[in-house]
């Protein structure tokens, strides 16, 4: 069976720079074998030299990718490329999808794990959120969507960062890292940008061990951001088990950041999969709808590799498997970033992982 087709997933605020990155993009030669699809009512405009030829309903670029707009369902738009692709009239071996500015990504995010159609043929890549250094603060002041974007992202590109000064760019990027310390930060140059630095982010089977380490953003310890919460090497019991937490800061922050937390957590030693899975599926029950992205490399008793876990609110990826994992490290790294949850509560959601349940639960 074929590996599923790449999604990259390309957000971003109003006039936050995502017609110039995107058009930057088509020009690329590492482009020539991508399928676009632009929302109808998006902002983005396509420069006239790039386009080839055209048709109601896709058009053909210069550099030989493809274009088409989302008219109704995305599910619809997605399944009318894989149809014209087994028919051969049509090839690409990526997906870019741009959003709306105002767009909340979770549903599209959501659209490519539960179309059953969809996720044999396509897989989440990434999630790409371009922040405006000029008038992104403002934004982020006055909507939430802004702050939502930013929270949800795996890369985060910095444009017009040329029209302001060092200060205020330091200033912004630090805002940037509060709402999400995980997401590596790029700037794109009027949107010059290498793709490289845009794709390829999810984990596969074959990954190393840094680069899933990076996709987790598993490294709390090294963040510029000293953890605030007081909770660092102990657990809500005072009592030390490996466990590594670190939260957003807990103090007032401007617009609508306080509202978004990064925690994380560390556990040295396997998990029990029964207690694993009473422990996820109490936290769908009590906060899913708060659960912006959460990631993880979990490790699981009885099992030889660990896998690597990514939910979208209640909605959670299929695991994979990470065949190349050192075989030394067994330490559980999970990231939620969240809406409105109160400091320590992945903390004190996972504390049971370290007990071992009953006898008798293991018995058929």
């Amino acid at each position: 069976m074929p590996a599923p087709i790449p999604v990259t997933l390309l957000t971003g605020f109003l006039g936050s720079g995502k017609t110039t990155l995107l058009n930057a993009l088509l020009r690329d030669p590492g482009m020539d074998k991508a399928a676009v699809v632009i929302n109808e009512f998006g902002e983005i405009g396509l420069d006239h030299d790039l386009i080839e030829s055209t048709t109601e309903t896709m058009v053909l670029m210069s550099s030989g990718c493809l274009c088409c707009t989302v008219r109704g369902d995305l599910a619809e738009t997605l399944n009318d490329l894989r149809i014209r692709r087994d028919a051969g009239e049509i090839a690409f071996d990526r997906v870019v999808i741009e959003t709306t500015g105002i767009a909340d990504p979770a549903p599209i995010v959501q659209t490519l794990v539960m179309d059953g159609n969809l996720s044999y043929d396509f897989a989440l890549d990434g999630v790409l959120t371009t922040a405006d250094a000029a008038t992104g603060g403002h934004s982020l002041d006055s909507q939430f969507e802004a702050v939502q974007q930013i929270a949800m992202a795996d890369r985060i590109i910095v444009t017009k960062a040329d029209l302001v000064t060092p200060g205020q760019l330091a200033g912004f990027e630090k805002r940037l890292a509060t709402i999400n310390p995980g997401a590596p930060r790029h700037h794109a140059d009027h949107g010059q940008i290498d793709p490289a630095l845009l794709f390829g982010l999810a984990p596969r089977q074959d990954s190393s061990a840094a680069q899933t380490l990076a996709w987790v953003a598993a490294a709390p310890k090294k963040a510029s951001l000293p953890p605030l919460s007081g909770l660092k090497n102990t657990d809500p019991f005072g009592q030390s088990h490996g466990l590594f937490v670190s939260t957003a800061s807990a103090v007032q922050r401007p617009g609508h950041d306080g509202r978004v937390s990064s925690q994380s957590v560390e556990i040295a030693e396997p998990i029990s999969p029964i207690v694993f899975d009473l422990w996820l599926e109490s936290l769908m029950n009590s906060a899913a709808a708060d659960i912006l992205r959460l990631k993880g490399v979990v490790h699981v008793e009885g099992m030889k590799h660990p896998f690597a876990l990514h939910g979208v609110q209640h909605i959670f990826h299929p695991p994979v498997p990470l065949s190349h994992w050192p075989e030394d490290d067994k330490t559980t790294r999970i990231v939620v970033i969240g809406r409105d949850l109160p400091p320590g509560y992945l903390a004190e959601s996972l504390a049971f992982l370290r007990s071992k349940p009953p006898v008798e639960e293991h018995k058929i």
